[in-house]
C-alpha cells in the first residue's frame, strides 16, 4: 500500500525540506497551504510546483479572524496568536486526512525554533487539541520527539528523519544545499501578524471594535492611520494604496480627496454611535492636504467629498 501523507506547506524553508525528507521516502506528499486576512498562499504555491507535489489551499479567513479577536493561548511579540492558529490548520488538515485517506500529517515545526509556539509543551499542546495525536509527524526534529504511528507503523524510516533544535537555521540551510533548493525564501514575509506596528494597529482596532470584520482588518494594511475617538481617519501614502483604500470603502465612510492639486485619498470610518462630526471632518481635509507636498500650506485647495 502507497502511503499518503498530508504536509502543511507555508512556502517557508522548514515545511520545504519536512515535505521533501517523505519524498525521498518514497511517500506520495500533497502539501495544504491556508489562506487568510494576513497570508496568502503565494509562496506554497511556488514550493508545490518546485517540489513535483499536488496543493490544496484552504480559505479559513473568517475562522481565523475569530482566533485572533480571542486567541486561547494569548499572542506571540505582536497579533500572532499562532499556537491557536496551528490547531485551527491541523484541525482542518485532519478532515482533510480522514476524507482523502491519507495516513499521517506532518509539518516544518522545529522544536524551540519558536519560544512561544514552538516549545515541547506547545507542541504537545497543539497535537492534542487538533484530535492528531499520534498522527502528527514533525520530521524536522522527530528523533527528538516521542515516536508516534508513522514510525512504529513502518511507513517512515525514522532513521532518515532529523534532530534539529533551536533558533539557528544552519542545520536547515546545509539540508537544503544537499538537496539542491535554492529558490526558497527568507524567513520574513509570511504572517504580516508577526509585524510589531501592523500587530499595534490590530490591537487598538480590536479594542475599539471587537466585532470587526475581513474589511476593517485588511484596511489596516494600507496608509497612515489615525484615530478620533471610535472614528478612524485614513490617509493614502501614494497612487497604489488610494486605489486600494477605495476599493474597501464601505456604507456610511466618508471619503475625501482635493480636486485641485494630486495627494493622497481620505477614508473616515465611524465605529461609534455618534455621528462623524464636522471637526473630524475639518481635521481629516487638513491631513489630506497636510501629506500633499504639493498642497501643503496652500489656501487654494478644494476638496471633493463623497
Amino acid at each position: 500500500m502507497k502511503v499518503k501523507a498530508i504536509v502543511l506547506l507555508s512556502g517557508g524553508l522548514d515545511s520545504i525540506l519536512a515535505a521533501k525528507l517523505l519524498i525521498e521516502q518514497g511517500i506520495d506528499v500533497t502539501g495544504v497551504c491556508f489562506k487568510s486576512y494576513f497570508f496568502d498562499e503565494k509562496r506554497a504555491k511556488i514550493a508545490a510546483k518546485k517540489l513535483g507535489i499536488p496543493l490544496k489551499v484552504i480559505d479559513f479567513s473568517s475562522e481565523h479572524l475569530e482566533i485572533v479577536k480571542k486567541p486561547k493561548y494569548g499572542y506571540g511579540s505582536a497579533a500572532n496568536p499562532c499556537i491557536d492558529c496551528h490547531i485551527l490548520m491541523l484541525k482542518k488538515a485532519k478532515e482533510l486526512m480522514k476524507k482523502g485517506k491519507y495516513n499521517f500529517v506532518a509539518t516544518g515545526e522545529v522544536l524551540g525554533e519558536r519560544p512561544m509556539s514552538q516549545n515541547l509543551k506547545a507542541l504537545e499542546i497543539v497535537e492534542k487539541e487538533s484530535s492528531l495525536t499520534g498522527y502528527l509527524l514533525r520530521p524536522l526534529s522527530a528523533k527528538l520527539l516521542p515516536e508516534n504511528i508513522p514510525i512504529k507503523a513502518g511507513w517512515v524510516d525514522k532513521t532518515k528523519l532529523l534532530a534539529i533544535s533551536g533558533r539557528s537555521r544552519k542545520q536547515q540551510i546545509q539540508l537544503a544545499k544537499s538537496f539542491n533548493i535554492d529558490w526558497y525564501p527568507q524567513p520574513a514575509g509570511g504572517c504580516i501578524l508577526t509585524d510589531p506596528q501592523f500587530g499595534k494597529r490590530v490591537k487598538e482596532l480590536l479594542k475599539i471594535s471587537p466585532n470587526c470584520d475581513g474589511n476593517d482588518v485588511c484596511l489596516l494594511k494600507f496608509g497612515r492611520h489615525v484615530w478620533k475617538d471610535k472614528v478612524k481617519i485614513v490617509i493614502g501614502r501614494n497612487a497604489e494604496e488610494n486605489r486600494e483604500i477605495a476599493k474597501l470603502a464601505k456604507k456610511g465612510d466618508i471619503i475625501i480627496e482635493m480636486e485641485n492639486y494630486p495627494g493622497p485619498l481620505t477614508l473616515i470610518r465611524n465605529y461609534g454611535n455618534k455621528k462623524i462630526s464636522k471637526e473630524i471632518i475639518n481635521q481629516a481635509k487638513k491631513l489630506t492636504q497636510y501629506y500633499s507636498t504639493k498642497a501643503r500650506g496652500k489656501n487654494d485647495v478644494k476638496f471633493k467629498i463623497s
